[in-house]
Protein backbone atom coordinates (compact mmCIF):
# COMPACT_ATOMS: atom_id res chain seq x y z
CA UNK A 1 0.00 0.00 0.00
CA UNK A 2 1.53 3.22 -1.36
CA UNK A 3 1.14 6.02 1.69
CA UNK A 4 3.43 8.25 0.96
CA UNK A 5 2.84 12.23 1.82
CA UNK A 6 3.09 14.14 -1.92
CA UNK A 7 1.92 16.99 -0.20
CA UNK A 8 4.28 20.52 -0.89
CA UNK A 9 4.26 23.51 1.16
CA UNK A 10 5.93 26.81 -0.47
CA UNK A 11 6.87 29.65 1.79
CA UNK A 12 7.59 32.89 0.35
CA UNK A 13 9.79 35.57 2.26
CA UNK A 14 7.66 38.94 1.25
CA UNK A 15 9.23 41.38 3.69
CA UNK A 16 13.05 40.76 3.17
CA UNK A 17 12.95 39.44 -0.59
CA UNK A 18 15.01 41.54 -2.64
CA UNK A 19 13.29 40.50 -5.63
CA UNK A 20 10.52 42.43 -4.81
CA UNK A 21 10.82 45.80 -5.84
CA UNK A 22 10.76 48.46 -3.11
CA UNK A 23 7.37 50.42 -4.38
CA UNK A 24 5.49 47.55 -4.68
CA UNK A 25 6.28 46.08 -0.65
CA UNK A 26 3.67 47.69 0.79
CA UNK A 27 1.08 47.08 -1.46
CA UNK A 28 1.79 43.67 -1.37
CA UNK A 29 1.78 43.27 2.19
CA UNK A 30 -1.36 45.16 2.53
CA UNK A 31 -3.25 43.08 0.44
CA UNK A 32 -1.71 39.61 1.64
CA UNK A 33 -1.77 40.88 5.51
CA UNK A 34 -4.18 38.21 6.04
CA UNK A 35 -2.04 35.29 4.62
CA UNK A 36 1.21 36.40 6.04
CA UNK A 37 2.96 35.05 8.94
CA UNK A 38 6.00 37.02 10.44
CA UNK A 39 6.14 38.54 6.76
CA UNK A 40 6.48 35.19 4.95
CA UNK A 41 3.63 33.58 2.50
CA UNK A 42 2.94 29.98 2.68
CA UNK A 43 0.97 28.09 0.01
CA UNK A 44 0.21 24.45 -0.46
CA UNK A 45 -0.38 22.22 -2.63
CA UNK A 46 -1.78 17.90 -2.78
CA UNK A 47 -4.03 18.20 -5.32
CA UNK A 48 -1.94 15.60 -7.09
CA UNK A 49 -0.63 12.27 -6.58
CA UNK A 50 3.08 13.37 -7.76
CA UNK A 51 5.01 15.39 -5.59
CA UNK A 52 6.72 17.25 -8.31
CA UNK A 53 3.04 17.84 -10.38
CA UNK A 54 2.73 19.54 -6.88
CA UNK A 55 5.57 21.63 -6.70
CA UNK A 56 4.70 22.75 -9.99
CA UNK A 57 0.91 23.69 -8.54
CA UNK A 58 2.51 25.09 -6.06
CA UNK A 59 4.70 27.85 -7.18
CA UNK A 60 1.87 28.60 -10.18
CA UNK A 61 -0.59 29.30 -7.20
CA UNK A 62 2.04 31.62 -5.67
CA UNK A 63 3.06 33.63 -8.84
CA UNK A 64 -0.46 33.93 -9.52
CA UNK A 65 -1.14 35.30 -5.58
CA UNK A 66 1.91 37.49 -6.01
CA UNK A 67 0.76 39.19 -9.34
CA UNK A 68 -2.67 39.51 -8.38
CA UNK A 69 -1.35 41.74 -4.68
CA UNK A 70 0.72 43.65 -7.23
CA UNK A 71 -1.71 44.58 -9.37
CA UNK A 72 -2.28 48.78 -9.50
CA UNK A 73 -5.62 49.09 -7.94
CA UNK A 74 -8.46 50.67 -10.26
CA UNK A 75 -8.62 53.96 -11.33
CA UNK A 76 -10.83 56.18 -8.96
CA UNK A 77 -14.74 56.50 -10.21
CA UNK A 78 -15.28 60.22 -11.03
CA UNK A 79 -18.70 61.23 -10.10
CA UNK A 80 -21.37 62.33 -13.09
CA UNK A 81 -24.55 64.24 -12.60
CA UNK A 82 -27.50 63.14 -14.93
CA UNK A 83 -27.86 65.41 -17.92
CA UNK A 84 -30.78 67.62 -18.44
CA UNK A 85 -32.26 65.52 -21.23
CA UNK A 86 -31.96 62.52 -19.08
CA UNK A 87 -33.62 64.87 -16.23
CA UNK A 88 -36.37 66.11 -18.20
CA UNK A 89 -37.24 62.46 -19.62
CA UNK A 90 -37.24 60.83 -16.14
CA UNK A 91 -40.07 63.83 -15.28
CA UNK A 92 -41.89 63.40 -18.40
CA UNK A 93 -41.88 59.77 -17.49
CA UNK A 94 -43.05 60.67 -14.12
CA UNK A 95 -45.83 63.14 -15.85
CA UNK A 96 -47.21 60.21 -18.26
CA UNK A 97 -47.60 57.76 -15.12
CA UNK A 98 -49.42 59.72 -12.59
CA UNK A 99 -52.15 61.09 -15.78
CA UNK A 100 -52.55 57.56 -16.06
CA UNK A 101 -52.95 56.67 -12.60
CA UNK A 102 -55.01 59.84 -12.70
CA UNK A 103 -57.16 58.81 -15.32
CA UNK A 104 -58.26 55.52 -13.57
CA UNK A 105 -59.41 57.00 -10.46
CA UNK A 106 -63.77 56.43 -9.71
CA UNK A 107 -64.81 60.08 -9.88
CA UNK A 108 -67.36 60.74 -6.82
CA UNK A 109 -68.76 64.07 -8.07
CA UNK A 110 -72.23 63.09 -8.13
Amino acid sequence: MNTTDSRVELSFDVVGSPSIPDTLRPRILERLDRRLVDGVVTVAASEFRAQLANRQAARERLAALLRSAAEAPPPKRRPTRPSRAAKERRLDAKRRRGETKRSRRASFSD
